[in-house]
C-alpha cells in the first residue's frame, strides 16, 4: 500500500526574507503611511495590514515602526538587489521632484493644468504629477493644514547615497524604500532626512532591471 505523505499546513516558505505583501506593507510604512492609508491604497482590510506588519517586524527582529523606518534592504527579486555600487563620489541633484500639499487633488489638478498650463503627467489616487521643465511637481492631498514643500534630489545609486550621507552625519527619518514599480520593472526609490531646521528633504532614484547602479 502506497504511503501518502501529508503536506504541512500553511503557505510554503517564501524565497525572500519577506513575502511580496509584507514588502509592500514595509515600504508603505517607511514612506510614512498609516495602517488605514495602506489599507485604502491596497484595497485590503486594516487587519490584513496589521497582520503583515506584525509578521514583518517578527521576521526582521524589530520592535516597532520607528525601527522599521530606519531599516534598509532591497527585495531579492527587485531591480535594486544584487547591484554593484559604481559611485565613488556622491553627486546630489538635480532636483527631481518638489512635493506640495493641497486640500483637494481634483480641484488643484484642474487649476495647475488649466490656469497655469503645466503639462499633466498622471494622477494616482490623491497624488497628481506635473512636469515643470524637467522637474516633477507632486500634489498630495492632505485634508488639513498644508505641510511644507519637500525637495527631492536625484541620485544615481540610492543605496550608496544613503550610506555616504549617513557617514557624514545626515540622520535619515525614513530609510530607502520602494514607492512604485512600473510595468517594465523599473522601480522608484526614495529616502527622507531633515535639514538643520528640521525641514524635510529626500533623495530619489530609479532602479532599472539589468542595469548597474551608478550608470546613467
Amino acid at each position: 500500500m502506497k504511503r501518502v505523505t501529508k503536506r504541512p499546513r500553511g503557505r510554503p516558505p517564501h524565497a525572500d526574507l519577506l513575502t511580496p505583501a509584507e514588502w509592500r506593507t514595509v515600504h508603505a510604512v517607511q514612506h510614512g503611511m498609516t495602517n488605514a492609508e495602506i489599507a485604502r491604497r491596497r484595497g485590503v482590510s486594516v487587519n490584513a495590514v496589521k497582520f503583515h506588519m506584525a509578521n514583518a517586524l517578527a521576521k526582521l527582529n524589530l520592535r516597532n515602526r520607528r525601527e522599521l523606518r530606519a531599516w534598509f534592504r532591497a527585495p531579492r527579486d527587485g531591480a535594486l538587489a544584487g547591484r554593484k555600487i559604481m559611485e565613488k563620489e556622491l553627486k546630489l541633484g538635480p532636483i527631481g521632484q518638489i512635493a506640495r500639499s493641497v486640500s483637494n487633488t481634483q480641484a488643484s489638478e484642474k487649476w495647475y493644468r488649466e490656469a497655469l498650463g503645466l503639462p499633466h503627467l498622471y494622477t494616482f489616487g490623491t497624488l497628481a504629477f506635473f512636469d515643470c521643465g524637467g522637474t516633477r511637481l507632486m500634489l498630495s492631498q492632505e485634508g488639513g493644514v498644508a505641510r511644507e514643500s519637500i525637495l527631492y534630489l536625484r541620485v544615481a545609486d540610492i543605496a550608496a547615497a544613503h550610506q555616504l550621507l549617513s557617514a557624514r552625519g545626515v540622520a535619515f527619518t525614513h530609510a530607502p524604500h520602494m514607492i512604485h514599480r512600473h510595468a517594465d520593472g523599473t522601480e522608484e526609490w526614495m529616502a527622507f532626512f531633515q535639514d538643520p531646521d528640521a525641514r524635510p528633504m529626500a533623495i530619489m532614484a530609479q532602479a532599472v532591471p539589468g542595469r548597474e547602479t551608478g550608470k546613467s
